[in-house]
């Protein structure tokens, strides 16, 4: 089936899409197994954490580089053979990064640091494979039943953030460690930090063979080969009076989001108190609500609710959620005290709800933009649309997390404050295209 074509029938529509949807979220597993173990890998070499945010910074340029060139080759070539060229590539680059402990230890300190960043480029360059798969999704969708689709993309990355914390942990873990280096060759290194990334080699292997063997390619109308570059797509996109807001709109909303991802732990720890293990709870109930929003709740709504207006909806939740959470031990202390759950006072319940707001709005957001994005763009052309506006999120991804961290060495509320901030402007821009829209 890998070599054929999708069904043209509902059943065979339905087989392609679940496929998809089962290699994001295998080739995500393996994603969110490694991220949490990068900081404890950077300090093990004894440097700066200032190497942590450039680790991810060199993620994000890679990615905002190759993601338009990779959606625009999709769209001349094929989904599947981007999909399969990207997870190869994400493949080696999780055995790149196990080995950056061996290096270290042979060649020193900056041969071991430079295997990480090498390690870290490359899989950037390959993450181009989500606007590879979104088009995908479009391809095998009805236009009417995009939206839900698309929310189902991600509610796969939902799912990795419910699962990912516990497998890292368990790959992580002294009696796995123990148990690996006893049954694997003595050539291969097992340490805490290396066994995780050897599992995500593994887990993108996995999607890479179902790939190959299980993925069939969609039929659609094949974009003409188009200009080179890497400037080539952003200029097109930008030409475009209709996706030209649309790579504004990503960006910022990207750089805005980056607040939460970065200062969001270090917030919770210090206005709350909670220790690494309450915080990595408070991710998975992020996790589990993103699963149900855009799993179940964003499909219905986009079936009475145009686009557009969804992202709109979900953008104005944002800021009021924003501005919101660093106060929330604020508000929780003008509530009754038998709000309280868990051994907890009533600021946890505020918490909870705000966060529950948060995941909502970052759902509606995500999904209402990718199907304006798809709407916007031609059937042969879908690959780069997403690639140069996954690119734009990319960049915003870049500079947001070392603008944000500085922000909240100043005050703790100050990039969830300019998050809300710059969430207004892409609300007012959202109203703006739906209006415009007939």
């Amino acid at each position: 089936m890998g070599r054929g074509s999708v069904p043209d029938t509902d059943r065979g529509r339905r087989r392609a899409l679940a496929t998809v949807l089962a290699i994001v979220f295998i080739d995500l597993l393996g994603f969110g197994i490694v991220v949490p173990i990068l900081p404890f890998y950077v300090r093990s070499f004894g440097v700066s954490d200032v190497f942590i945010g450039l680790l991810a910074a060199a993620y994000s340029l890679l990615q905002f580089g190759s993601t338009p060139a990779l959606g625009r080759l999709s769209d001349e070539r094929g989904r599947r053979p981007v999909l399969v060229l990207s997870l190869a590539g994400a493949t080696l680059a999780w055995l790149v990064l196990a080995l950056g402990g061996t290096v270290e230890t042979a060649f020193g300190t900056a041969a071991g640091l430079a295997t990480l960043f090498v390690a870290r480029a490359l899989a950037g360059a390959m993450g181009g494979n989500i606007a590879a798969a979104q088009a995908y999704v479009t391809d095998v969708t009805p236009a009417a039943e995009r939206a839900g689709a698309l929310g189902l993309v991600g509610a796969a990355f939902g799912l990795g953030f419910v699962f990912e914390p516990a497998l890292g942990a368990v790959f992580a873990s002294d009696p796995v460690v123990t148990a690996a280096d006893r049954l694997l060759p003595a050539v291969v290194p097992v340490t805490a930090v290396s066994l995780p990334s050897f599992a995500a080699a593994g887990f993108s292997a996995v999607a890479l063979v179902a790939t190959v063997l299980v993925l069939p390619e969609p039929d659609r109308t094949r974009a003409a080969p188009g200009p080179r570059g890497l400037i080539a797509p952003f200029r097109t996109a930008l030409a475009d009076v209709t996706l030209r807001p649309l790579v504004g709109v990503f960006f910022v909303a990207s750089l805005a989001f980056s607040g939460v991802q970065v200062a969001f732990i270090p917030c919770v720890a210090d206005r709350f108190g909670y220790t690494a293990s309450a915080a990595g709870l408070l991710l998975t109930y992020i996790g589990a609500l993103g699963v149900l929003n855009q799993g179940v709740l964003v499909g219905w709504l986009s079936r009475r609710v145009r686009d557009t207006r969804l992202a709109a909806a979900g953008a104005g939740l944002l800021v009021g959620a924003l501005a919101t959470l660093p106060f929330a031990t604020d508000h929780g202390a003008c509530l009754p005290p038998w709000l309280s759950i868990f051994g907890e006072g009533p600021r946890l319940v505020v918490l909870l709800v705000v966060l529950a707001v948060l995941s909502l709005g970052n759902s509606l957001l995500n999904v209402g933009l990718a199907a304006t994005v798809s709407r916007s763009a031609s059937e042969a052309t879908q690959g780069t649309a997403f690639g140069v506006t996954q690119g734009a999120g990319s960049l915003g991804r870049t500079i947001g997390p070392p603008l944000m961290t500085g922000l909240h060495v100043l005050a703790i509320a100050a990039p969830f404050l300019l998050g809300a901030g710059l969430t207004v402007g892409v609300l007012a821009a959202l109203v703006g295209i739906d209006r415009a829209r007939p």
